[in-house]
Protein backbone atom coordinates (compact mmCIF):
# COMPACT_ATOMS: atom_id res chain seq x y z
CA UNK A 1 0.00 0.00 0.00
CA UNK A 2 1.56 3.20 -0.65
CA UNK A 3 0.25 6.93 1.30
CA UNK A 4 -0.36 9.93 -0.88
CA UNK A 5 0.34 12.40 1.64
CA UNK A 6 -0.64 16.15 1.51
CA UNK A 7 0.39 18.70 4.02
CA UNK A 8 -2.64 20.90 2.61
CA UNK A 9 -5.52 18.58 3.12
CA UNK A 10 -4.18 16.63 5.73
CA UNK A 11 -5.31 13.05 3.88
CA UNK A 12 -2.81 11.65 6.40
CA UNK A 13 -0.81 11.77 9.28
CA UNK A 14 2.32 13.65 8.83
CA UNK A 15 5.58 14.63 11.03
CA UNK A 16 8.54 17.18 10.56
CA UNK A 17 11.04 17.80 13.31
CA UNK A 18 12.96 20.22 11.00
CA UNK A 19 11.91 23.80 9.93
CA UNK A 20 12.62 24.33 5.72
CA UNK A 21 15.43 26.87 7.74
CA UNK A 22 17.10 23.75 9.30
CA UNK A 23 16.91 22.07 6.06
CA UNK A 24 18.59 25.12 4.24
CA UNK A 25 21.30 25.19 6.99
CA UNK A 26 22.52 21.65 6.88
CA UNK A 27 22.85 21.46 2.96
CA UNK A 28 24.73 24.67 3.32
CA UNK A 29 26.91 22.85 6.08
CA UNK A 30 27.57 19.83 3.70
CA UNK A 31 28.26 22.50 0.87
CA UNK A 32 30.87 24.12 2.72
CA UNK A 33 32.51 21.21 3.93
CA UNK A 34 32.92 19.86 0.14
CA UNK A 35 34.26 23.15 -0.61
CA UNK A 36 36.45 23.86 2.01
CA UNK A 37 37.45 20.72 3.82
CA UNK A 38 37.59 17.84 0.28
CA UNK A 39 37.34 14.35 0.41
CA UNK A 40 39.77 12.02 -0.39
CA UNK A 41 38.58 9.60 -3.70
CA UNK A 42 40.55 6.43 -3.75
CA UNK A 43 39.97 5.38 -7.04
CA UNK A 44 41.80 6.38 -10.43
CA UNK A 45 38.54 6.36 -12.31
CA UNK A 46 36.31 8.13 -10.21
CA UNK A 47 39.37 11.15 -9.44
CA UNK A 48 39.30 11.12 -13.42
CA UNK A 49 35.52 12.07 -13.72
CA UNK A 50 36.29 15.25 -11.76
CA UNK A 51 39.17 16.10 -13.61
CA UNK A 52 37.01 16.23 -16.75
CA UNK A 53 35.08 18.82 -15.00
CA UNK A 54 37.66 20.90 -14.21
CA UNK A 55 38.16 19.74 -10.43
CA UNK A 56 41.95 19.91 -9.10
CA UNK A 57 43.42 16.57 -7.64
CA UNK A 58 45.59 17.31 -4.80
CA UNK A 59 47.92 15.43 -2.54
CA UNK A 60 47.26 12.28 -4.67
CA UNK A 61 43.61 12.08 -4.49
CA UNK A 62 42.29 15.20 -2.78
CA UNK A 63 39.22 16.90 -4.19
CA UNK A 64 37.39 19.80 -3.31
CA UNK A 65 33.91 20.29 -4.55
CA UNK A 66 32.61 23.62 -5.62
CA UNK A 67 28.66 23.74 -4.67
CA UNK A 68 27.68 24.24 -8.39
CA UNK A 69 28.64 21.09 -8.99
CA UNK A 70 26.69 19.61 -6.27
CA UNK A 71 23.56 21.44 -6.84
CA UNK A 72 24.04 20.17 -10.63
CA UNK A 73 23.94 16.72 -9.39
CA UNK A 74 20.32 17.35 -7.32
CA UNK A 75 19.35 18.68 -10.61
CA UNK A 76 19.89 16.11 -13.13
CA UNK A 77 19.65 13.15 -10.47
CA UNK A 78 15.82 11.29 -11.12
CA UNK A 79 13.14 12.00 -8.37
CA UNK A 80 11.82 8.88 -8.49
CA UNK A 81 13.14 5.22 -8.54
CA UNK A 82 10.78 2.47 -9.03
CA UNK A 83 11.40 -0.91 -8.41
CA UNK A 84 10.36 -4.41 -9.60
CA UNK A 85 9.11 -7.67 -8.36
CA UNK A 86 10.88 -10.59 -9.95
CA UNK A 87 7.74 -10.74 -13.31
CA UNK A 88 8.99 -7.16 -13.83
CA UNK A 89 5.53 -5.72 -12.10
CA UNK A 90 6.63 -2.00 -10.86
CA UNK A 91 5.48 -2.52 -7.11
CA UNK A 92 7.73 0.42 -5.45
CA UNK A 93 7.67 3.58 -7.03
CA UNK A 94 10.07 5.54 -4.49
CA UNK A 95 8.58 9.18 -4.59
CA UNK A 96 6.51 11.37 -2.29
CA UNK A 97 5.52 9.53 1.08
CA UNK A 98 5.67 6.15 -0.08
CA UNK A 99 6.52 3.82 2.24
CA UNK A 100 7.95 0.07 1.98
CA UNK A 101 9.58 -2.10 4.33
CA UNK A 102 11.87 -4.84 4.17
CA UNK A 103 14.63 -6.48 6.79
CA UNK A 104 18.24 -5.92 7.37
CA UNK A 105 21.24 -7.66 6.07
CA UNK A 106 24.30 -9.25 6.66
CA UNK A 107 24.01 -10.42 10.28
CA UNK A 108 26.95 -12.72 11.77
CA UNK A 109 23.88 -14.10 13.87
CA UNK A 110 20.92 -15.30 13.97
CA UNK A 111 18.55 -15.97 16.94
CA UNK A 112 17.66 -19.97 15.58
CA UNK A 113 13.62 -19.81 16.05
CA UNK A 114 13.40 -23.38 16.38
CA UNK A 115 15.89 -23.72 19.45
CA UNK A 116 15.97 -20.16 20.60
CA UNK A 117 20.28 -20.46 20.14
CA UNK A 118 22.11 -17.31 19.35
CA UNK A 119 24.45 -18.82 16.80
CA UNK A 120 25.90 -17.47 13.70
CA UNK A 121 24.44 -17.64 10.48
CA UNK A 122 23.99 -20.09 7.55
CA UNK A 123 22.71 -20.51 4.15
CA UNK A 124 19.82 -21.84 5.32
CA UNK A 125 18.69 -19.52 7.29
CA UNK A 126 18.70 -16.89 4.06
CA UNK A 127 16.63 -19.45 2.49
CA UNK A 128 14.24 -19.59 5.19
CA UNK A 129 13.68 -15.85 5.82
CA UNK A 130 13.54 -15.44 2.31
CA UNK A 131 10.64 -17.84 2.08
CA UNK A 132 9.20 -16.11 5.17
CA UNK A 133 9.27 -12.38 4.19
CA UNK A 134 8.00 -13.69 0.52
CA UNK A 135 4.58 -14.67 2.59
CA UNK A 136 4.63 -11.81 4.84
CA UNK A 137 1.93 -9.12 3.38
CA UNK A 138 3.47 -5.96 5.12
CA UNK A 139 7.14 -6.96 3.99
CA UNK A 140 7.93 -5.05 0.52
CA UNK A 141 11.29 -6.43 -0.26
CA UNK A 142 14.07 -8.63 0.75
CA UNK A 143 17.99 -8.23 2.03
CA UNK A 144 20.03 -10.76 2.53
CA UNK A 145 18.93 -12.24 6.29
CA UNK A 146 22.56 -13.41 7.73
CA UNK A 147 25.87 -13.87 6.23
CA UNK A 148 26.05 -17.73 5.26
CA UNK A 149 29.51 -18.44 7.48
CA UNK A 150 29.10 -22.14 6.49
CA UNK A 151 30.60 -20.83 3.00
CA UNK A 152 33.82 -19.17 1.91
CA UNK A 153 34.05 -15.15 2.66
CA UNK A 154 34.74 -14.98 -0.77
CA UNK A 155 31.39 -16.32 -2.67
CA UNK A 156 28.84 -15.99 0.20
CA UNK A 157 27.18 -13.33 -1.03
CA UNK A 158 26.61 -14.82 -4.53
CA UNK A 159 24.77 -17.68 -2.53
CA UNK A 160 22.71 -15.20 -0.71
CA UNK A 161 21.55 -13.34 -4.01
CA UNK A 162 20.83 -16.34 -4.99
CA UNK A 163 18.77 -17.78 -2.34
CA UNK A 164 16.87 -14.61 -2.31
CA UNK A 165 16.25 -14.88 -6.05
CA UNK A 166 15.19 -18.69 -6.16
CA UNK A 167 12.70 -18.01 -2.81
CA UNK A 168 10.84 -14.81 -3.09
CA UNK A 169 9.01 -12.97 -6.20
CA UNK A 170 9.49 -9.40 -4.07
CA UNK A 171 12.02 -7.02 -5.00
CA UNK A 172 15.55 -7.02 -3.70
CA UNK A 173 18.66 -5.13 -2.44
CA UNK A 174 21.79 -6.77 -1.83
CA UNK A 175 25.24 -6.32 0.14
CA UNK A 176 28.49 -7.85 -2.16
CA UNK A 177 31.68 -7.60 -0.29
CA UNK A 178 33.88 -7.41 -2.92
CA UNK A 179 33.69 -5.45 -6.32
CA UNK A 180 33.44 -8.74 -8.14
CA UNK A 181 30.34 -10.16 -5.88
CA UNK A 182 28.58 -7.15 -7.23
CA UNK A 183 28.92 -7.74 -10.78
CA UNK A 184 28.14 -11.52 -10.63
CA UNK A 185 24.99 -10.46 -8.50
CA UNK A 186 23.84 -8.31 -11.02
CA UNK A 187 24.39 -10.78 -14.30
CA UNK A 188 22.05 -13.39 -12.02
CA UNK A 189 19.45 -10.46 -11.57
CA UNK A 190 19.97 -9.95 -15.11
CA UNK A 191 19.81 -13.48 -16.35
CA UNK A 192 15.81 -13.26 -14.16
CA UNK A 193 14.51 -10.38 -15.79
CA UNK A 194 15.48 -11.44 -19.37
CA UNK A 195 18.96 -9.12 -19.82
CA UNK A 196 20.98 -6.06 -19.05
CA UNK A 197 17.93 -3.83 -20.14
CA UNK A 198 15.40 -5.60 -19.57
CA UNK A 199 16.47 -5.24 -15.68
CA UNK A 200 17.40 -1.74 -16.43
CA UNK A 201 14.07 -0.70 -17.57
CA UNK A 202 12.36 -2.78 -14.73
CA UNK A 203 15.14 -2.95 -11.95
CA UNK A 204 14.10 -6.02 -9.46
CA UNK A 205 17.24 -5.06 -7.48
CA UNK A 206 19.78 -2.49 -6.45
CA UNK A 207 22.64 -2.46 -4.42
CA UNK A 208 23.51 -1.20 -0.68
CA UNK A 209 27.07 0.22 -1.14
CA UNK A 210 28.75 1.14 2.38
CA UNK A 211 31.42 3.36 2.61
CA UNK A 212 34.52 3.57 4.82
CA UNK A 213 34.08 7.39 5.47
CA UNK A 214 32.17 10.22 4.30
CA UNK A 215 35.61 12.18 3.85
CA UNK A 216 37.45 8.91 2.75
CA UNK A 217 35.74 6.96 -0.29
CA UNK A 218 37.14 3.72 -0.40
CA UNK A 219 38.08 1.67 -3.82
CA UNK A 220 35.42 -1.19 -3.60
CA UNK A 221 32.21 1.68 -2.81
CA UNK A 222 33.69 3.64 -5.57
CA UNK A 223 33.77 1.11 -7.98
CA UNK A 224 30.41 -0.47 -7.29
CA UNK A 225 28.86 2.87 -7.51
CA UNK A 226 30.44 3.84 -10.81
CA UNK A 227 29.75 0.12 -12.22
CA UNK A 228 26.31 0.39 -11.14
CA UNK A 229 25.45 3.77 -12.22
CA UNK A 230 27.00 3.15 -15.77
CA UNK A 231 24.26 -0.03 -16.08
CA UNK A 232 21.87 2.50 -14.82
CA UNK A 233 20.65 0.25 -11.87
CA UNK A 234 19.48 1.90 -8.40
CA UNK A 235 21.86 2.20 -5.78
CA UNK A 236 22.37 3.80 -2.01
CA UNK A 237 25.53 5.18 -1.27
CA UNK A 238 25.69 5.40 2.34
CA UNK A 239 28.73 6.84 4.09
CA UNK A 240 27.54 6.26 7.99
CA UNK A 241 28.59 8.33 10.56
CA UNK A 242 29.65 7.20 14.26
CA UNK A 243 28.56 9.99 16.48
CA UNK A 244 31.52 10.80 18.56
CA UNK A 245 33.62 8.46 16.63
CA UNK A 246 33.59 8.59 13.52
CA UNK A 247 32.00 12.44 12.87
CA UNK A 248 30.74 14.89 15.71
CA UNK A 249 29.19 13.69 18.37
CA UNK A 250 26.35 16.59 17.91
CA UNK A 251 23.67 15.28 15.18
CA UNK A 252 23.68 18.71 13.37
CA UNK A 253 27.63 18.07 12.89
CA UNK A 254 27.05 13.86 11.96
CA UNK A 255 24.60 14.90 9.45
CA UNK A 256 25.99 17.58 7.54
CA UNK A 257 29.49 15.35 7.37
CA UNK A 258 27.50 12.30 6.35
CA UNK A 259 25.49 13.91 3.99
CA UNK A 260 28.53 15.68 2.64
CA UNK A 261 29.27 11.97 1.56
CA UNK A 262 26.29 10.76 0.15
CA UNK A 263 26.39 13.86 -2.04
CA UNK A 264 30.09 13.22 -3.36
CA UNK A 265 28.59 9.39 -4.66
CA UNK A 266 25.24 11.52 -6.29
CA UNK A 267 27.86 13.46 -8.13
CA UNK A 268 30.34 10.83 -8.94
CA UNK A 269 26.87 8.42 -9.97
CA UNK A 270 25.57 11.46 -12.29
CA UNK A 271 28.95 12.39 -14.22
CA UNK A 272 29.38 8.75 -14.56
CA UNK A 273 25.73 8.78 -16.76
CA UNK A 274 23.53 11.49 -16.08
CA UNK A 275 19.91 10.82 -14.51
CA UNK A 276 21.73 7.56 -13.38
CA UNK A 277 18.95 6.50 -10.32
CA UNK A 278 20.54 7.09 -6.84
CA UNK A 279 18.73 6.25 -3.57
CA UNK A 280 19.79 8.61 -0.25
CA UNK A 281 20.42 7.11 2.55
CA UNK A 282 18.49 7.74 6.16
CA UNK A 283 19.83 6.00 9.06
CA UNK A 284 23.32 6.98 8.62
CA UNK A 285 23.58 9.69 11.61
CA UNK A 286 23.94 6.62 14.51
CA UNK A 287 25.32 7.52 18.05
CA UNK A 288 28.07 6.00 19.98
CA UNK A 289 26.66 4.91 23.32
CA UNK A 290 29.25 6.33 25.30
CA UNK A 291 28.70 3.96 28.10
CA UNK A 292 28.95 0.62 26.00
CA UNK A 293 30.68 1.95 23.11
CA UNK A 294 28.58 0.26 20.72
CA UNK A 295 26.26 1.78 17.75
CA UNK A 296 22.89 2.45 19.29
CA UNK A 297 20.80 1.40 16.29
CA UNK A 298 17.90 2.57 18.55
CA UNK A 299 18.44 5.94 19.95
CA UNK A 300 15.62 8.28 19.08
CA UNK A 301 17.72 11.18 17.90
CA UNK A 302 18.68 9.15 15.26
CA UNK A 303 15.12 9.08 13.82
CA UNK A 304 13.87 10.65 10.91
CA UNK A 305 15.93 13.99 10.31
CA UNK A 306 18.07 12.84 7.10
CA UNK A 307 14.78 11.39 5.65
CA UNK A 308 13.40 15.01 5.92
CA UNK A 309 16.58 16.29 4.25
CA UNK A 310 15.94 13.26 1.40
CA UNK A 311 12.58 15.46 0.88
CA UNK A 312 13.58 19.02 0.62
CA UNK A 313 15.80 17.36 -2.17
CA UNK A 314 12.95 15.61 -3.70
CA UNK A 315 15.01 12.50 -4.21
CA UNK A 316 14.20 8.74 -2.82
CA UNK A 317 15.52 8.02 0.72
CA UNK A 318 16.53 4.82 2.43
CA UNK A 319 15.03 4.72 6.03
CA UNK A 320 16.12 2.68 8.88
CA UNK A 321 13.28 0.76 10.84
CA UNK A 322 11.86 -2.03 13.22
CA UNK A 323 15.53 -2.53 14.84
CA UNK A 324 16.16 -2.51 18.46
CA UNK A 325 18.95 -2.87 20.89
CA UNK A 326 17.83 -5.87 22.33
CA UNK A 327 19.63 -8.93 22.05
CA UNK A 328 15.91 -10.83 21.86
CA UNK A 329 12.48 -10.73 20.63
CA UNK A 330 11.56 -9.37 23.83
CA UNK A 331 9.66 -6.79 25.73
CA UNK A 332 12.24 -4.08 24.56
CA UNK A 333 12.69 -5.02 20.76
CA UNK A 334 8.78 -5.08 20.76
CA UNK A 335 8.82 -1.38 21.72
CA UNK A 336 11.78 0.13 20.27
CA UNK A 337 10.78 -1.64 16.40
CA UNK A 338 7.01 -0.33 17.22
CA UNK A 339 8.88 3.29 18.00
CA UNK A 340 10.99 3.17 14.73
CA UNK A 341 8.28 1.94 12.61
CA UNK A 342 5.63 4.65 13.46
CA UNK A 343 8.32 7.16 13.37
CA UNK A 344 10.22 6.56 10.18
CA UNK A 345 6.55 6.25 8.77
CA UNK A 346 4.95 9.46 9.50
CA UNK A 347 8.57 11.20 8.15
CA UNK A 348 8.52 9.26 4.96
CA UNK A 349 10.88 7.01 4.93
CA UNK A 350 10.51 5.59 1.82
CA UNK A 351 12.93 2.47 1.53
CA UNK A 352 12.61 1.51 5.01
CA UNK A 353 15.49 -1.36 6.02
CA UNK A 354 16.41 -3.31 9.31
CA UNK A 355 13.37 -5.12 10.13
CA UNK A 356 13.88 -7.63 12.41
CA UNK A 357 17.23 -6.85 13.37
CA UNK A 358 18.81 -6.93 16.70
CA UNK A 359 21.80 -6.05 19.06
CA UNK A 360 22.60 -2.80 16.51
CA UNK A 361 22.70 -4.78 13.24
CA UNK A 362 24.43 -7.75 14.57
CA UNK A 363 21.44 -10.16 14.98
CA UNK A 364 18.57 -11.36 12.82
CA UNK A 365 15.94 -12.77 13.96
CA UNK A 366 12.55 -14.27 11.85
CA UNK A 367 10.47 -14.01 14.77
CA UNK A 368 11.35 -9.99 14.97
CA UNK A 369 10.63 -10.00 11.18
CA UNK A 370 6.96 -11.93 12.03
CA UNK A 371 5.94 -9.27 14.88
CA UNK A 372 7.27 -6.26 12.81
CA UNK A 373 5.35 -7.11 10.38
CA UNK A 374 2.11 -6.81 12.32
CA UNK A 375 3.43 -3.50 13.67
CA UNK A 376 3.31 -2.51 10.12
CA UNK A 377 0.02 -3.45 9.05
CA UNK A 378 -0.69 -1.11 12.28
CA UNK A 379 0.77 1.76 11.33
CA UNK A 380 -0.21 1.69 7.76
CA UNK A 381 -3.76 0.97 9.05
CA UNK A 382 -2.92 4.55 11.42
CA UNK A 383 -1.42 6.26 8.40
CA UNK A 384 -4.50 5.86 5.65
CA UNK A 385 -5.60 9.02 7.89
CA UNK A 386 -9.76 9.52 8.14
CA UNK A 387 -12.82 10.10 5.85
CA UNK A 388 -15.01 12.67 7.03
CA UNK A 389 -18.28 12.73 4.28
CA UNK A 390 -21.68 11.65 4.72
CA UNK A 391 -21.05 8.23 5.23
CA UNK A 392 -18.58 8.30 8.03
CA UNK A 393 -20.33 10.79 9.69
CA UNK A 394 -23.60 8.79 9.50
CA UNK A 395 -25.78 11.44 10.89
CA UNK A 396 -29.01 9.99 9.68
CA UNK A 397 -28.31 6.95 11.11
CA UNK A 398 -27.20 8.62 15.48
CA UNK A 399 -31.10 10.13 14.60
CA UNK A 400 -33.06 6.88 13.58
CA UNK A 401 -31.26 5.37 16.52
CA UNK A 402 -31.77 8.20 19.12
CA UNK A 403 -30.54 7.53 22.77
CA UNK A 404 -32.76 4.39 23.42
CA UNK A 405 -31.09 2.36 20.16
CA UNK A 406 -27.70 0.72 19.29
CA UNK A 407 -25.84 0.07 16.52
CA UNK A 408 -24.66 -3.35 16.14
CA UNK A 409 -27.13 -4.89 13.94
CA UNK A 410 -27.59 -2.05 11.47
CA UNK A 411 -26.62 -2.41 7.71
CA UNK A 412 -24.16 0.33 8.54
CA UNK A 413 -22.28 -1.15 10.75
CA UNK A 414 -22.41 -4.80 8.67
CA UNK A 415 -21.53 -2.20 6.17
CA UNK A 416 -18.30 -0.25 7.54
CA UNK A 417 -16.91 -2.62 10.53
CA UNK A 418 -14.39 -4.47 7.96
CA UNK A 419 -12.74 -0.76 7.36
CA UNK A 420 -11.18 -1.20 10.95
CA UNK A 421 -8.22 -2.96 11.73
CA UNK A 422 -8.11 -6.35 13.04
CA UNK A 423 -4.91 -8.32 14.05
CA UNK A 424 -3.56 -10.86 12.76
CA UNK A 425 -1.02 -11.59 15.40
CA UNK A 426 -1.77 -9.41 18.22
CA UNK A 427 -4.31 -11.39 20.50
CA UNK A 428 -7.71 -9.01 21.89
CA UNK A 429 -9.52 -11.76 23.20
CA UNK A 430 -10.46 -11.76 27.30
CA UNK A 431 -8.02 -13.60 29.67
CA UNK A 432 -9.97 -16.78 29.90
CA UNK A 433 -9.99 -17.24 26.38
CA UNK A 434 -6.24 -16.37 26.17
CA UNK A 435 -5.62 -18.88 28.58
CA UNK A 436 -7.68 -21.50 27.75
CA UNK A 437 -6.17 -21.17 24.44
CA UNK A 438 -2.74 -21.87 25.77
CA UNK A 439 -1.69 -18.49 27.06
CA UNK A 440 0.78 -17.76 24.17
CA UNK A 441 2.90 -14.84 24.49
CA UNK A 442 3.41 -12.69 21.22
CA UNK A 443 6.98 -14.21 20.31
CA UNK A 444 5.51 -17.68 21.09
CA UNK A 445 2.45 -16.88 18.27
CA UNK A 446 5.12 -15.59 15.82
CA UNK A 447 7.29 -19.05 16.00
CA UNK A 448 4.40 -20.59 15.44
CA UNK A 449 3.63 -19.09 12.29
CA UNK A 450 7.32 -19.18 11.09
CA UNK A 451 6.37 -23.02 11.56
CA UNK A 452 3.37 -22.52 9.65
CA UNK A 453 5.01 -20.38 6.74
CA UNK A 454 7.58 -22.95 5.88
CA UNK A 455 5.09 -25.71 6.15
CA UNK A 456 2.72 -24.26 3.65
CA UNK A 457 4.09 -21.05 1.86
CA UNK A 458 5.58 -22.42 -1.93
CA UNK A 459 7.64 -19.47 -3.77
CA UNK A 460 7.02 -18.97 -7.28
CA UNK A 461 10.04 -20.67 -8.69
CA UNK A 462 12.63 -19.68 -11.63
CA UNK A 463 11.89 -21.34 -14.71
CA UNK A 464 14.20 -24.27 -14.99
CA UNK A 465 16.90 -22.77 -17.87
CA UNK A 466 17.27 -19.35 -15.22
CA UNK A 467 17.87 -21.60 -12.15
CA UNK A 468 20.89 -23.28 -14.39
CA UNK A 469 22.00 -19.96 -15.32
CA UNK A 470 22.24 -18.86 -11.67
CA UNK A 471 24.36 -22.38 -10.75
CA UNK A 472 26.44 -21.20 -13.84
CA UNK A 473 27.68 -17.96 -12.01
CA UNK A 474 27.92 -18.96 -8.59
CA UNK A 475 29.99 -22.14 -9.34
CA UNK A 476 27.82 -24.88 -8.84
Amino acid sequence: MTLQSNYATREAPLFRKLSDDQLERLHHASLEILERTGVRLFDPQALELLKKKGIQVEDGNRVYIPPGLVEWALSVAPKRTVLCDRNGKRVMPLERYNMFYGPGSDCPNVIDFRTGEHRPGKLQDVVEASIICDALPNIDFLMSFCIASDLPQETYDRFQMRAMLMNSTKPILFVTTEFEGCVDDIKMAEAVAGGAEALRRNPLCACYINVTHPMRHNQEALQKLLFLSGKGIPTTYTPVVLRGATGPVTAAGAMALSNAGEMVGLILAQLNREGAPIILTGGVNDMMDMKTTVDAYADPTNRVMLVELAHRYNLPIFGLTGCSDSKVPDEQAAAEAAFSIMLESLAGAQLAHDVGYLEGGMTNSVEQIIMCDEMIAYTRHFMKGMEINDETLALDLIHETGPDGNYLSSDHTLKNYKNDWYPKLFDRRNYEDWKSKGSKTLRQRAKEKAFKILETHKPEPLPADVQKQLDEIVGL
